[in-house]
């Protein structure tokens, strides 16, 4: 198992420094040849149950805090991998944040404020489905959106992307070197699987609510988008916080894969249960003393 998830991570991983060509270095509709559906399956579930354990024990022990950052275009399955793959997590001790068009209130801010305000504590998982990094893909998409934004005209020039991306990486490695540990994810959805996922949307009643206008307007964009997230990846691929590209026109596979990758982040840390002060243990055992005799 640990031979799979090392090779598994290896062929996602975005090495910090190199050049994303997403057409010539990933295949969206790439499962690996050392795994089946079947076999992916029970695999996920035997994942789950660690990182329910794992999740137990970094609770307890409240020193890093874990942020998992999804980002994919519309109907790629972020919202299947947080139902999935965290469906064994204590609630207690995850928080899920979605991010759509900035408020008023937002924009009246710098584009992290509202990402700063929801980070997880020590001890807790948070997950972003979508984040910051909208500010470096819609927002480069559609230039008009950074008008609204009430910037200063002299910053608005077209190195803004260059210092956005510098921007994000001191962020991520202020998060790092504070303790909470920062994993992100774009799952890689061909175009040709996302009409299929729309046209089910449309044909099938229980799911008419998921389908928006607004997601075939911005399929128009589909090239545009492209390059801009080649551009996030290969400038925002830290040692501190690494791109994983995660094929997703299988979803099986996009979960198991995104399990894998967080399960290898909590074996780094091994996170343990605190251990007992002597003065812990006497109280302890002053307890049970106490509670034995009570009977």
């Amino acid at each position: 198992m640990l031979k799979f998830r090392e090779r598994l991570i290896e062929r996602l991983l975005v090495k910090p420094g190199t050049r994303v060509d997403l057409g010539r270095d990933f295949d969206p509709a790439y499962t690996a040849h050392y795994v089946k559906k079947e076999d992916a399956e029970v695999l996920l579930g035997e994942g789950i149950q660690r990182l329910a354990e794992y999740q137990d024990k970094f609770w307890a022990q409240n020193t890093y805090g874990l942020l998992v950052i999804l980002q994919a275009m519309d109907a790629a399955g972020k919202d299947g991998v947080i139902k999935h793959v965290m469906s064994g997590l204590n609630p207690q001790g995850c928080q899920v944040s979605s991010f759509k068009a900035p408020s008023p209130e937002e924009l009246g801010h710098d584009y992290l404020w509202r990402d700063s305000r929801v980070l997880p504590e020590r001890g807790r998982i948070g997950i972003f489905n979508r984040s910051y990094y909208e500010e470096v893909l819609v927002v480069r998409v559609h230039p008009e959106v950074l008008q609204q934004q009430q910037l200063p005209e002299a910053l608005r020039s077209k190195k803004i992307w260059e210092r956005r991306f510098e921007e994000i990486n001191c962020f991520e490695r202020y998060l790092s070197q504070n303790g909470i540990l920062v994993l992100k994810f774009f799952l890689y959805l061909s175009r040709e699987e996302q009409k299929r996922r729309f046209m089910t949307r449309i044909d099938t009643p229980e799911k008419n609510w998921k389908f928006s206008s607004a997601d075939i307007r911005e399929r128009r964009y589909w090239n545009e988008y492209m390059k801009a997230y080649e551009d996030m990846l290969s400038h925002t691929s830290t040692p501190e916080a690494p791109w994983h590209i995660v094929p997703a026109d299988h979803k099986w596979f996009t979960r198991l894969a995104v399990a894998e990758v967080i399960i290898q982040k909590f074996v780094d840390i091994d996170p343990q249960y605190p251990k007992l002060t002597a003065a812990r243990k006497k109280e302890l055992a002053k307890a049970r003393e106490w509670l034995e005799q009570e009977g």
